[in-house]
């Protein structure tokens, strides 16, 4: 029989050092709210419901949490008391009888369920507690695990520590799970006799003990514990995010030619024999198929990039866009809830927003879709096969049938029926000798100016 588990969640810092006017746990990591990745991880490890313990920002906190479906309760924490008195908060949900009850904290977005599921099945296989740690070679500032025959005898605070135990490199991540038909008993013992009058969920390993309780720890990966109290440490967790996610993308079988360089998304998606150059930036939503080829300085957001179509360099897809197979967009030019055929070009210095381009057409260089007049937007349609000359306004809505030709220059303000040649500018006229006119005119208004001063 499957058992069941209860995520308890702790989100109701008030984020002081984070200076911030807003919750931290609201702050995002790759696009995304650090709380989201939390409650994801413990999704990943088999949990059937969350309880979220709030104070700060409680709505917003509660509504970034929801995804994927998790079921969500949100408890408020009216007081600050410490960390056994936050899970207690969430009192209601830990007496329904779930058989693990998992404890973690919302700042902590690097967590995955690998670690989880593993102080889970120490549970299954008879511990009571388990407390999820983590090795360091910089153990200085941290809680020691001390391990004697295979159980957990005491998180030992540095301040507390001896010489031998401080030299300890296994440490106390904050993260652990309790039997779930004793964790109230358990909880509701922790006492607040210390200097500031706190209820420390860690007191739990000598309570346990005391009542002849197996306590045991599980290891996990030192960046996943990392944990975030103002922007210094927000952007390192930002950068441990990306080279990770990095590293599995290049693995996978995506080229990255400087990888560092390269930022993505919690949801970007990459195809294998994708090859993306450097200063490449992935809003959220791109898609980019396998095969696709992304040049430097480019940004996409909300974009779908077809096999073999090419983008960049210094490119931007904005929300809306699909290139299809074979499809270019390239340097300086901007898409915008525009869709492209397969084959068609968008090559250089080029703005194109809600519109349609048939496959094989060429959008020649600082071509605009006129598609905003104030107040409303419209489209362009563009067949396929169409040539679309240099410098052309495409006032919208309007439409440019199949093969049409579109000369350089143009304002297109009606539709344009397929094989037809369109010219919309004014006739050239040449008046010789008139630029020398124009010159001493010009000559003798800046002497004037000059005489005056």
């Amino acid at each position: 029989m499957e058992r069941t588990c209860l995520a308890v969640i702790l989100a109701a810092g008030d984020s002081t050092r984070m200076k911030s006017s807003k919750s931290k746990v609201l702050h995002p990591v790759a696009g995304r709210p650090m709380i989201a990745h939390v409650v994801e991880a413990v999704a990943s490890a088999g949990i059937s419901a969350v309880a979220l313990v709030v104070g700060r920002d409680a709505e917003e906190v509660a509504k970034a949490a929801s995804i994927n479906g998790v079921g969500v309760e949100s408890y408020l924490q009216q007081q600050r008391l410490g960390t056994g008195h936050a899970v207690l908060a969430a009192r209601e949900a830990i007496a329904r009888g779930y058989d693990d009850i998992l404890v973690t904290y919302g700042d902590v977005p690097l967590q995955t369920g690998e670690p989880l599921k593993a102080a889970r099945q120490e549970l299954a296989e008879g511990s009571d507690i388990v407390v999820i740690g983590f090795h360091t070679d910089r153990p200085t500032g941290y809680g020691r695990l001390l391990v004697k025959d295979g159980e957990l005898i005491a998180i030992r605070e540095e301040k507390d520590a001896t010489d031998a135990e401080r030299t300890v490199t296994w440490c106390n991540s904050g993260l652990m799970v309790i039997n779930g038909r004793k964790a109230l008993d358990l909880l509701s013992r922790i006492g607040n006799s210390n200097a500031k009058g706190e209820f420390y969920l860690t007191d739990l390993v000598e309570i346990a003990r005391s009542l002849g309780c197996r306590v045991t720890a599980v290891d996990a990966p030192e960046i996943e514990m990392t944990g975030c109290n103002n922007r210094a440490e927000l952007a390192i967790i930002e950068r441990l995010w990306q080279e990770r996610r990095r590293r599995e993308m290049m693995l996978a079988g995506v080229t990255m030619i400087a990888p560092e360089t390269v930022f993505l998304s919690y949801d970007t998606v990459i195809g294998q024999d994708a090859l993306i150059e450097p200063n490449v930036v992935f809003g959220l939503g791109a898609v980019i198929d396998s095969g696709a080829v992304i040049h430097a300085f480019s940004h996409i957001e909300g974009a779908h990039v077809s096999r073999g179509a090419t983008v960049g360099p210094f490119a931007r897809l904005r929300p809306g866009t699909d290139l299809a197979n074979g499809a270019k967009v390239g340097n300086f030019c901007e898409v915008k809830n525009g869709r492209l055929g397969e084959g068609a070009k968008v090559n250089h210095l080029t703005y194109i927003g809600d519109a349609v381009i048939g496959a094989g057409s060429n959008i020649g260089a600082g071509t605009i879709t006129c598609n905003y007049d104030g107040v409303n937007k419209s489209e362009t349609v563009i067949g396929e096969n169409a040539f679309i000359g240099s410098n052309s306004s495409l006032v919208a809505p309007v439409t440019i049938g199949d093969g049409a030709y579109v000369g350089s220059g143009s304002v297109i303000t009606a539709d344009v029926p397929a094989d037809a040649l369109a010219l919309g500018r004014a006739r050239q006229e040449i008046k010789p000798g008139r630029a020398s006119l124009l010159r001493e005119r010009a000559l003798a208004i800046k002497a004037a100016k000059k005489a005056k001063t």
